[in-house]
């Protein structure tokens, strides 16, 4: 795998540092490209917590490559807004900040978490909704050439895309129904590993349609090499297979710095690793 091929999530890597210093310290450990989940507790943060998050982006002379829209209040167990009736609304207005972002910091995938199940609410009402907010969402970011990405999640029961055909399920009903064709799927290797899904199977044949990719270790979400995956394997098929976008590091480092839990990389794959060889990386300390 290409060094220039690895994003940092740092919405769950860096987290032992505030927010907006996290991409700087992806970068002064190596990396180019990062991603974030939705950065704000609110669907329309205001101007200035914006331009902040921006700046420490742009300072940290970094590629955002991948952005998520708001999906509620994550640690509290919600998983996206794009189904929730009730709180659909501010999908909706967190759609014009997410292309604002997305416009100033040349970032064109965005990842729409679909939401859970609700209570008293009928599955296909909140799966018509689905459609037309993912609709909504595909035309705004069209605006920017940019993408939105639907992803199958595990840790939720009532989160109802659970494997990749279900996510492919929903793309291929909003293509039918809307036309929108700027949608595609988000491969996480972690969550369709613990879901029980044939990863290999979903890249031989989802490839065309996969948008982004997102790696960690499973049992336990940890970086490679914590658990029972082959991650180096995986990536190598992913190369076979001739991906050519972005992977994402998108685990719980299970060391108090994340700049401990990056000696996985080898010389070959990041400059990180050839950090880590050489007992380099200080500066965070």
């Amino acid at each position: 795998m290409h060094p220039s091929r690895f994003a940092v999530n740092c919405s769950i890597l860096f987290t032992e540092l505030p927010l907006l210093e996290r991409a700087q310290a992806a970068r002064a450990a190596g990396f180019d490209a990062v991603e974030f989940w939705w950065p704000f507790p609110d669907a329309v943060p205001s101007d200035s917590d914006v331009d902040r998050f921006v700046a420490s982006v742009r300072d940290a002379g970094v590629q955002l490559v991948g952005l998520n829209f708001f999906a509620g209040d994550m640690p509290g167990g919600d998983r996206g807004t794009v189904s929730w009736p009730e709180r659909s609304h501010e999908f909706r207005d967190n759609v014009d900040v997410v292309v604002d972002i997305g416009r100033r910091l040349g970032c064109r995938a965005f990842n729409a978490l679909y939401g859970n199940r609700v209570a008293g609410v009928d599955p296909d009402t909140q799966d018509n909704l689905a459609v037309e907010n993912l609709a909504l969402a595909a035309r705004a970011v069209e605006g920017i050439d940019g993408v939105v990405l639907l992803e199958a999640v595990s840790g939720s029961e009532a989160y109802p895309l659970k494997l990749a055909a279900d996510a492919i399920r929903v793309l291929d009903r909003v293509e039918q129904d809307t036309g929108a064709t700027n949608l595609r799927f988000l491969l996480d290797a972690y969550h369709l590993s613990v879901n029980g899904d044939d990863v290999d199977a979903v890249l031989h044949n989802h490839l065309a349609r996969t948008g982004h990719v997102q790696i960690a270790d499973a049992p336990g979400r940890g970086e490679p090499g914590t658990g029972s995956l082959d991650i180096p394997g995986f990536l190598g098929r992913l190369d076979d297979a001739g991906y050519t976008g972005w992977v994402a590091l998108e685990y719980k480092p299970t060391t108090a710095r994340t700049i401990d839990s990056l000696g996985w990389l080898t010389p070959e794959q990041s400059t990180t690793g050839r950090a880590m060889a050489h007992g380099t990386g200080s500066e965070l300390a």
